[in-house]
């Protein structure tokens, strides 16, 4: 997940009774490994999650020409999307994704942190588990010692 700098975003649609909606996000990671998303509210995605927070994540690693893409590593990340004023968010995400900073202040992004519930890891051929919430992150005390150590 570190290594990815987008992944696969689905929400639920609330306008469509339910149905799922996908969508290509940048990310970033919070110390702890907490995907970071800064989205715009003119989005579909983002007005999704203001009816419905829970949303999933598909981080995965691109193959080498020729390969197959099932083959591979990857990750998917169920859990709720908050929004965030954290400073330390909007600079961990700006240090992923510099290209970011032409957008940031615009007023109709925000940052959201996803409070991650479990996770589908898929390690390859038959390397499948389902790892919970707390046991995906970081501790929390270590990532908060984190923060306070790039301030």
């Amino acid at each position: 997940m570190r290594r990815s700098g987008t992944a696969a975003l689905a929400t639920v649609a609330a306008d469509t009774g339910g149905w799922p909606y996908a969508s290509l996000v940048a990310v970033a990671l919070d110390q702890d490994g907490a995907p970071l998303l800064l989205i715009s509210r003119l989005a579909e995605h983002t007005s999704n999650i203001g009816e419905d927070s829970r949303v999933s994540l598909l981080f995965s690693d691109l193959p080498d020409d020729g390969e197959d893409p099932l083959t591979g590593s990857r990750a998917t990340v169920v859990g709720r999307a908050q929004r965030s004023t954290q400073p330390h968010h909007k600079r961990r995400f700006l240090a992923r994704h510099p290209e970011a900073a032409q957008y940031v202040e615009f007023t109709d992004f925000s940052f959201f942190r996803i409070e991650v519930e479990r996770t589908h890891l898929v390690a390859g051929f038959g390397i499948i588990h389902w790892i919970e919430g707390r046991d995906a992150l970081i501790d929390r005390k270590i990532a908060t010692a984190f923060v306070e150590a790039e301030d």
